[in-house]
């Protein structure tokens, strides 16, 4: 009896069955709203290389996220331009800027991760409903290994930094997710799901650590911003997203 071999062609044809996710990308698309001088809105959506300043800037919340307003929770995708949500020093204040991106999943899990913080993680009504947070996010907290070392517990926290494998944990998405971010006049707690979050604020002196063709890219995300004091000052220390046992300078 004859055993019959394989072809050549056949022993390298590739195995079926097994999904291979892309590669970390080069570029990704940015949208941004925001109005004019005449109040009216505007939408803009341009590609850029992926860095960490421009993704943390529309990286915060994931659709669905209810950010509390002066008529109540409303759903991050539903916010425009001109809104007014809820902060927690100022009263409502309007939103001047909206950005958006999409998260696309990465080959072994090396992209960037999601926060999930289980409803009550925090105590009753931290969060309302479980919160996906996005890799931009930052929590009004204290991490419990900064403790000793940090005087106040208003201190503005990566939400990965408050994973603890129990109540939240960190999350590799398997399939696109659309993040948000929003921008006030000042920079401002606000409220989403029930927790004590910031809207989108570069950093104190972010500049100095960019290029000026990366900070021109950057600042044509926002077309509303017209000098970097247009950000205004931090409203609270904070740790930063990439480095978390150092704090920005309100």
């Amino acid at each position: 009896m004859t055993i019959p071999r394989l072809s050549p062609r056949a022993e390298a044809l590739p195995r079926v069955g097994v999904p291979q996710l892309p590669v970390a990308p080069k570029t990704r698309r940015y949208r941004s709203l925001w109005t004019d001088l005449s109040g009216e809105i505007k939408e803009t959506e341009q590609e850029a290389p992926v860095h960490p300043l421009f993704d943390a800037a529309h990286s915060a919340f994931v659709r669905g996220t209810l950010i509390l307003t002066p008529r109540g929770p409303v759903a991050i995708e539903d916010l425009l331009p001109g809104d007014k949500v809820m902060t927690a020093a100022h009263g409502p204040l309007a939103i001047s800027w909206i950005g958006s991106m999409a998260l696309l999943p990465q080959a072994q899990g090396t992209g960037p991760r999601l926060t999930r913080i289980m409803a009550d993680a925090f105590g009753i009504g931290r969060p309302l409903a479980d919160l996906m947070a996005g890799p931009g996010a930052r929590l009004l907290g204290r991490p419990r290994h900064l403790r000793d070392r940090l005087g106040s517990d208003h201190v503005l926290t990566p939400a990965h930094v408050m994973a603890d494998g129990q109540n939240t944990f960190c999350v590799i998405p398997r399939q696109t997710v659309t993040l948000y971010h929003l921008c006030l006049r000042r920079h401002a707690v606000i409220t989403a799901n029930g927790l004590e979050v910031e809207s989108f604020h570069p950093g104190a002196g972010f500049d100095r650590d960019c290029g000026a063709e990366t900070l021109r890219r950057f600042l044509s995300l926002f077309p509303h911003i017209h000098t970097l004091q247009d950000f205004g000052p931090l409203a609270h220390l904070r740790l930063p997203l990439d480095t978390p046992d150092t704090l920005d300078v309100a």
